[in-house]
């Protein structure tokens, strides 16, 4: 027993020495935490460099965009052919990938030897050879006289300027062929191909086997967003934000890079961690000074690394008791499968002393021990590097998703990562050390990249068909400046209809008189109550005006206007009305006082009066009973008498529209159009008495409230309106109504994306065909939400977040086509309005006989306001439509309650009022 145990005290003294003395030689091969943080910050630099244009030329990791921008996500389907051409056999793969209920795919696969003769012969040799061994396999497969797209894994660094073409920078490994460098893969494969006239195949995809490896876990773990080779060669892959890759145009969505790592420290910023041993390895390689990161990491390289500092162990008298072998002097007699069978574990050392043995050594026990732990070393100092360069590349998606912690699956592939037996869990391991906020689960890739490949054709089919689908939707939305032109005509002529007697009881813009018949002129002065009630919000305002310095002070109090009052009853709405007024003249002290009174009212009425306004049609959501047909003001003045609290002279009903006007024309004389683009839409504009056979007499002007929402109710823009309009409007308040206001304003560009929203996801586009409850959820997409959607300074991170709110859970893809869906919707708006605008100008020219008019154009609304693009769509589409009209905007900033203030004063100005009917 005492034996025994000295036995294996002496055995694990042996191996205590022995591991001592490897690792005071290949001191430099071990590597801290610190210094493996070194390196990953160093990469990071180097992606950096590698994704900018400026310093892309020089940068050492090239980080290639492949077009890769989609991965699976299940409802791929088709047959798809596949080539792999990268390592040491040539594999051509048949894959039925179809959907189903559930993802299942079926492999059929031939391997072909890739002969030295052919690698490094002449470049068409070897693309005639890889087209040959694809015409046998359909051969034997019976698969020709049949259309496949194929996919192409081509394992070597290429310049793509699309998914479907790809430049050779440079052969790694063993390949060598002549006069392929600086061509397009694909055309010299195509080209091949061309001699068998009974293949009909269409390269869609060349793809990276490390991009392959990705696309293929990523079908089965939506969250595989890494691919990792570790095999004859290494490299690594990952989803880049587009608006990170300088190379690329375009900001939208993402994008799979290539990275090329294998050459990270080509540039020597590695130097001080490579050792006199992989500078031997480097000057005997195919390519010395390249792929210098590849050679201390990859499969072609380990052994060769082993052997180099077992031969110079030996020659230090260190092992072998300073005896060598001819194989041990013989360059790639250790090759990496030995190193993985030496660090077997139990049949590691009994493999180390039968490999040694192969070479012509006579090892002892001692020997043995130090020649397993050279390869510990070698291949931990491997991993490890490559987990320092993973570790990167998972800080930048963790960073550029702006997460305190990242969850993550990185697909795995290669010779070296399968075979060796401790590999993964030392890689693993350090990955998890470097990266505490990373949950990461490595996922193998058990069909290697040729099965990526294919899926990353049949992503590239399916993103085609679907991108087909999506723009024929959006194509709705597009109008042609033939269709613009059309409907300036058609609004032009609704405007005439609208002012003659005869037309106008059939006219759809109703062209009201407002009996605002002058400008403010800077001489009013005096104070005002004014009122607003347009929207859910009700404004009481008191406006004091000084006359000559154009100086207007104001007070304001918001008052809510629940739902049971917008709908309730007309004495209800105006019994609120008052009560806001009342709380506003004690909060302001104003109790007892005689004020005039101006009355914004953004609802069509027929006036007869400035004071006089008889409610025409509810909009906005206003459904109160007994109000159409009605006077307003009488109906007000009534509120006020049942109050019994205090008495106003109420001097002017007026709509928002005007009261913009009039807001702006106070500071600029050339106003003439007040413009409301915000929840509902609205026209007013200062026509020529002469024109308005409604109201008596032809001298001077007066503003014409347009009421243009309701344009097209007759039925004169149904060419332009679409499935998704219809359905807005059959589920509104008003069906058949306000039709030009629900394609224009803010109450409903939310609605009409919601509605295309929920026809895209029926159709199996977006959201992976999964319609939340809060989309079915009518109004749940405002237009804020657009606005938001639409900002140029957005990144797609937060439009996801948007949708999330609400209960949209979106790929990158799904927010790319949510934010051309709200573009699309509210480009069209932006421009209609802009056709409606220019069909005013140019009347307002032709009227005055002007060859060319200058005019300004006040401006009022949220839409106008706060979507980024909608103002700009506008006015070039009034600069297109008229040419001939130099038109101003003048944004209102104090709203239409300080115009109903002016209005009252104008009015009060006037002496005789304009003429009434």
């Amino acid at each position: 027993m005492f034996a025994v145990h000295l036995m294996a005290f002496y055995f694990t003294k042996l191996k205590e020495d022995q591991i001592k003395k490897v690792d005071r030689f290949l001191y430099h091969m071990r590597l801290s935490d610190e210094t493996l943080l070194d390196i990953m910050a160093r990469f990071q630099g180097e992606m950096e460099r590698g994704l900018a244009k400026d310093t892309n030329p020089t940068a050492s990791v090239k980080m290639l965009p492949t077009f890769v921008r989609a991965i699976p996500d299940g409802s791929e389907n088709g047959e798809f052919l596949s080539l792999d051409l990268g390592g040491s056999k040539f594999r051509v793969l048949k894959v039925q990938v179809s959907e189903e209920g559930k993802q299942q795919v079926q492999m059929e696969s031939q391997f072909y030897p890739t002969p030295n003769e052919i690698i490094r012969g002449n470049g068409s040799e070897l693309f005639e050879y890889v087209a040959d061994c694809l015409a046998d396999f359909m051969q034997t497969k019976d698969l020709k006289n049949k259309k496949f797209p194929l996919g192409l894994t081509f394992s070597f660094p290429c310049r793509q300027t699309k998914l479907e073409e790809g430049v050779l920078i440079s052969w790694t490994k063993k390949f060598k062929a002549r006069g392929v460098q600086g061509t397009d893969v694909v055309s010299r494969l195509t080209n091949a191909m061309k001699k068998h006239e009974d293949m009909d195949v269409d390269i869609l995809a060349l793809v990276n086997d490390t991009v392959g490896t990705m696309m293929t876990c990523a079908y089965d773990d939506p969250y595989c967003e890494v691919g990792v080779i570790i095999g004859t060669g290494t490299n690594a892959c990952y989803m880049e934000d587009m608006s990170n890759i300088d190379l690329v145009e375009g900001d939208e969505g993402r994008m799979c890079i290539n990275t090329e790592w294998g050459a990270f420290g080509d540039d020597g910023s590695l130097e001080d961690i490579r050792t006199e041993f992989d500078r031997e390895l480097d000057l005997g390689s195919l390519n010395p000074g390249k792929q210098l990161f590849e050679k201390m990491i990859s499969g072609l390289y380990l052994g060769e690394l082993v052997r180099i500092i077992l031969l110079k162990m030996a020659k230090a008298g260190l092992l072998f008791g300073g005896e060598k072998s001819s194989a041990l002097h013989t360059k790639g007699k250790i090759e990496t499968r030995h190193v993985a069978a030496m660090e077997k574990y139990k049949e590691g050392l009994a493999n180390t002393r039968e490999i040694l043995a192969d070479l012509g050594l006579e090892p002892s026990e001692a020997d043995c021990i130090a020649v397993q732990h050279v390869c510990t070393v070698v291949s931990f100092r491997s991993a490890n590097l490559c987990a320092a360069a993973l570790a990167a590349i998972l800080t930048r998606l963790r960073e550029n998703k702006k997460l305190a912690r990242l969850r993550t699956t990185v697909g795995m592939d290669g010779t070296l990562y399968k075979i060796h037996p401790q590999y993964p869990k030392r890689l693993h391991k350090v990955v998890r050390k470097l990266v505490p906020n990373c949950d990461v689960r490595f996922l193998l890739s058990e069909s290697g990249s040729t099965k990526g490949a294919a899926m990353v054709t049949a992503v590239a089919s399916r993103v085609q068909a679907q991108r087909k689908r999506i723009d024929q939707v959006l194509a709705l939305f597009q109008l042609t400046r033939e269709q613009l032109v059309g409907v300036q005509g058609k609004m032009r002529a609704e405007l005439e209809y609208g002012l003659k007697r005869q037309t106008h009881p059939l006219a759809t813009v109703k062209m009201l008189p407002t009996y605002v018949c002058g400008m403010p002129d800077g001489t009013e002065k005096g104070k005002f109550l004014a009122l607003d009630l347009g929207g859910t919000n009700f404004r009481v305002l008191l406006v004091k005006i000084r006359s000559g310095r154009r100086s207007v002070r104001m007070y304001n109090k918001i008052f809510a206007i629940p739902l049971e009052i917008m709908q309730g009853t007309g004495e209800e709405l105006f019994d609120h009305i008052v009560q806001c007024i009342a709380d506003f003249l004690d909060y302001m002290g104003l109790k007892g006082a005689q004020l005039p009174l101006g009355f914004t009212f953004s609802f069509p009425c027929r006036q007869t009066s400035i004071d006089k306004g008889t409610l025409v049609g509810w909009t906005k959501g206003f459904k109160a009973t007994d109000c159409e047909g009605e006077d307003v003001v009488d109906m007000l003045r009534e509120a006020i008498k049942r109050r019994n609290e205090f008495d106003l002279d109420i001097v002017a009903v007026v709509n928002d529209t005007v009261g913009t006007l009039m807001t702006c024309g106070y500071e600029d004389p050339n106003c003439e159009i007040g413009l409301i683009a915000g929840t509902g839409s609205n026209l007013c504009y200062m026509e020529e008495m002469r024109n308005i056979e409604l109201v008596e007499g032809d001298e001077g002007k007066m503003c014409i409230n347009t009421e243009w929402g309701g344009f097209g109710d007759n039925g004169c823009i149904d060419d332009i309106r679409t499935q998704y309009d219809t359905e807005v409007d059959e589920g509104s308040l008003n069906p058949g109504k306000q039709r030009y206001e629900k394609m224009t304003s803010g109450m409903y560009l939310g609605e009409i994306v919601r509605q295309i929203l929920i026809d895209l996801t029926k159709q199996g586009l977006l959201f992976r065909g999964q319609i939340s409850e809060r989309l079915r959820t009518r109004g749940i997409f405002e237009t804020k939400f657009l606005s938001q959607i639409e900002s140029d300074r957005l990144a797609l991170l937060q439009v996801r977040r948007i949708l999330q709110q609400l209960g949209l859970d979106s790929t990158c893809e799904d927010s790319i086509v949510v934010k051309e869906v709200c573009g699309a919707v509210s480009r069209r708006a932006a421009q209609l309005c802009g056709a409606g605008l220019a069909a005013v100008v140019e009347k307002r020219r032709e009227d005055q006989g002007l060859e060319h008019l200058r005019i300004t154009v006040g401006v009022d609304g949220t839409l106008y306001k706060l979507h980024p693009h909608f103002s700009r769509i506008l006015q070039e589409t009034v600069k297109e439509l008229a040419p001939r009209c130099d038109v101003a905007f003048v944004l209102s900033e104090d709203g239409s309650g300080k115009g109903a203030a002016l209005i009252t004063a104008v009015a009060k100005r006037f002496h005789p009022p304009c003429n009434e009917n």
